[in-house]
This record gives C-alpha cells, sequence and structure tokens, in this order.
C-alpha cells in the first residue's frame, strides 16, 4: 500500500514538473500572426488614403558679403595760380592806378594831379599820430640836417579829410614831384632852398599854407606843428593855378600779384635812422601786409585810429651830400651847417620786401621826369605786389641800418 501511494505520489511530481516546463516555455514562443483587416472600398466611401503634409523646409540665403568697389578718382591736377602783372599803359587802362595797380572806386580822380604832401615825424609827441597817410599811394621816408625823418606822401587815387601836420620842403622836394608829375604842398622852405624849387620845373605847381586848402588846427601846440591840408581844397588851388591835369608818366612801375619765384623770408624788419627813429614793419600773412611802428608805438592814421600797413615795404639807398653852395646856419661868420641833397637820380641798391619776402634789386631813374623802377641782377623788373608802398630812404653812408628777421 505504501508503494502504490508512493508510486502515486512520483507520478503527480512528474506531471507537475512537466507543466512548469511547457508554462516556461510559452514565455519565449513567436506570438501568433494575426490576418490584417482589409478595407475594401465601397461606391459611398472613397478610400481616403492618409495625407502627409511636409512642413516646407526654411532655407537660409547666404548672401555673401560684396568686397567694397574701388572707384578710380581721377588725379586731379591743381589750377596753377596765374599772376596778374601789370606794366604798361594798356594794362592799367583808365581804372588801374599806375602807382598802385589797384583799381579805383573812382576813376575821374586818376585825371586829377597827384599831390606830394611834406608831413612831420618829429619830435613824435607834436607830430604823430600823423592824418590821412594810410591812404596815401606812395610815402617816402628820409633824413634830414639834424637826422631826424620826414615824409612826402603821394595822393593821387584817394581823398582824405585831413592831412598833417604839413611841414617845410627840403631838396629831395625837388625830385619826388617830378617822378610822379606831382605838385607840391608845402608850409615852406629855407629861403635859398625855396628858390631851388620855385626856379625848377615844378615851381608853377607849387602850394604854400596861403593856399585854398591849408589851415590851422586849434590844438595845443607849437605853431609850426598846426598847419594840415584838405586835399580837395589843395586839388582847388592847383586848378586856380591851371596846373591840374592828368599827370603825364614817362616811365611805369611793374606788378604782379604773386611774388617772383625764390626770395628769401622777411617777416620783420628793422630800420634805424641814426640814433632819433627805429622803424619796423612785421608782416601779416593773413592779410598780406607789413604793419608799421615807429619807435616801439604802432604807427597810427589819426583820421581812422587804425594802424598804418603797406603792400611793399622798399629800402632804398641813396648818396646824401651836403650842399655847400646852401648854408644853413651860421656861426661867428661861419656856416656850420648844409642841407643835405639826396641824390635820387641814376641808380643805386634796393631791396623789395613783399609777400613776406625780400628781393634784392637795383633802383633806376634814367631821366628826371621817370619814378624809380627795380630791377633784378639779370636786368629783368623786380615787380611790386599790388597795392601801396612805402620807402624807406637811406643815407649810403649808414652801416648796417636794417635787420631782417625771417
Amino acid at each position: 500500500m505504501f508503494n502504490k501511494m508512493w508510486r502515486a505520489l512520483f507520478c503527480l511530481g512528474i506531471i507537475a514538473f512537466m507543466t512548469l516546463l511547457v508554462a516556461c516555455g510559452e514565455s519565449d514562443a513567436l506570438p501568433t500572426l494575426v490576418p490584417a483587416i482589409t478595407l475594401e472600398a465601397t461606391a459611398n466611401s472613397p478610400t481616403i488614403m492618409p495625407t502627409f503634409t511636409s512642413e516646407p523646409t526654411a532655407e537660409i540665403a547666404v548672401t555673401a558679403t560684396p568686397f567694397p568697389t574701388v572707384t578710380a578718382v581721377p588725379t586731379v591736377e591743381p589750377t596753377p595760380l596765374v599772376a596778374l602783372i601789370l606794366s604798361s599803359p594798356d594794362d592799367f587802362g583808365t581804372e588801374r592806378n599806375p602807382l598802385t595797380g589797384e583799381v579805383v572806386a573812382e576813376p575821374d580822380n586818376l585825371l586829377r594831379r597827384p599831390l606830394a604832401i611834406k608831413v612831420s615825424n618829429s619830435p613824435p609827441q607834436y607830430a604823430r599820430p600823423q592824418n590821412g597817410l594810410s591812404q596815401a599811394d606812395l610815402v617816402f621816408e628820409h633824413v634830414t640836417e639834424a637826422d631826424i625823418t620826414r615824409f612826402t606822401a603821394i595822393f593821387y587815387s584817394q581823398t582824405p579829410p585831413d592831412i598833417g601836420p604839413v611841414r617845410s620842403a627840403r631838396l629831395i622836394d625837388k625830385e619826388l614831384p617830378a617822378m610822379y608829375d606831382a605838385a607840391l604842398a608845402m608850409s615852406g622852405a629855407h629861403p635859398i632852398v625855396s628858390q631851388r624849387l620855385h626856379g625848377s620845373d615844378i615851381g608853377d605847381r607849387i602850394l604854400r599854407s596861403h593856399e585854398t586848402g591849408f589851415y590851422r588846427t586849434d590844438e595845443d601846440k607849437p605853431w609850426e606843428h598846426t598847419l594840415h591840408a584838405d586835399p580837395s581844397g589843395l586839388w582847388q588851388a592847383i586848378a586856380a593855378h591851371e596846373e591840374d591835369r592828368p599827370p603825364e608818366f614817362t616811365s611805369w612801375l611793374t606788378f604782379s600779384s604773386l611774388p617772383p619765384q625764390a626770395g628769401a623770408v622777411a617777416n620783420r624788419i628793422e630800420v634805424a635812422y641814426d640814433t632819433y627813429t627805429l622803424v619796423s614793419w612785421v608782416y601779416d600773412p593773413a592779410n598780406g601786409r607789413y604793419w608799421r611802428s615807429a619807435d616801439g608805438e604802432p604807427t597810427i592814421d589819426a583820421n581812422t585810429g587804425e594802424q598804418i600797413s603797406a603792400a611793399n615795404v622798399i629800402l632804398l639807398t641813396a648818396v646824401h651830400e651836403r650842399d655847400q653852395s646852401i648854408c644853413l646856419t651860421h656861426s661867428n661868420g661861419v656856416c656850420s651847417d648844409w642841407p643835405l641833397e639826396i641824390q635820387v637820380w641814376g641808380q643805386g641798391s634796393a631791396i623789395i620786401l613783399r609777400d613776406g619776402k625780400q628781393y634784392p634789386a637795383t633802383w633806376l631813374r634814367e631821366n628826371r621826369s621817370d619814378m624809380f623802377t627795380f630791377v633784378d641782377a639779370d636786368g629783368n623788373a623786380v615787380p611790386l605786389q599790388i597795392g601801396n608802398s612805402w620807402f624807406q630812404v637811406l643815407p649810403h653812408y649808414y652801416e648796417n641800418p636794417v635787420t631782417i628777421q625771417p
């Protein structure tokens, strides 16, 4: 019985073990394939295929950065400046002043005779500031017997309201009016000097203090420093002498709006007239002119209150001799002083200062009626700048009277 039970248990164990094996094998078995369901189309139900809308792919436009366009710039050659050159009557015509080269505001002024007016410069407390010098076309500064300086100013194109103080003439005033076919206005002269002046070819056009156009000021000054002139009245006086006519020039200055080539720099000039007068000229590139000072003070025109300037400063050396045929002063019956004869005829040395530069030159005056002209070492004209000119007339015996600084 025991054996039957054991045999039965053994069989049950075998069956259980086999069952477990079958269960474990099912986990590794492939899944059963299920037949696909076929969707049959009907007349009322069209086959609908799924629509796939593809998203447009964003295309990134890659734009190449262009290199900058290089445009060839044509080379522009600078337009060369063309100088205005004046040297003959045709160049000046009827509207340009032959003494300055400038076009005048009133061309009729060129139909009248120039005036050479004697103007004081010493002593400073009585003579300065002078009236009218800024409107002169030309001004000559020269020494007198006492080594003080005096001016002869040539008025032609402009008419200032007042000129002065007017002083006495010297022997050089027999020459300067002849150069410019001018009348001479003066307070007087030494009797023998006066005789020389009146006996010359300018004698009929000399105006003295009693003539129309002269007047005395009420200033508290010594009498000899109170004579002034209204140039309009002086031209009336010349007309009364029947001597007011257009000038007859026999030579012509040369002007150029551009400076000559080369030329050393000359920005500051000092001119020492012995120990009495120190003149300085300072170049101003802003206006192309030289400003004048004397004895450390600006030279002012009392008419305008403004400092005087010049387009040209001309350093002109001439022979100065004592004319011993004229005695100015006697001492114990012996002559102790003679007038200076400034020999501004023939030729001599000069320096032209213009546009901040200096040009050595030779001045020429061949005939009595000729004005100064200037040539270089090759005989070519040295042109002035268009505008007014101041002449510093220097004795030949001065030693190094001029200092020129760059």
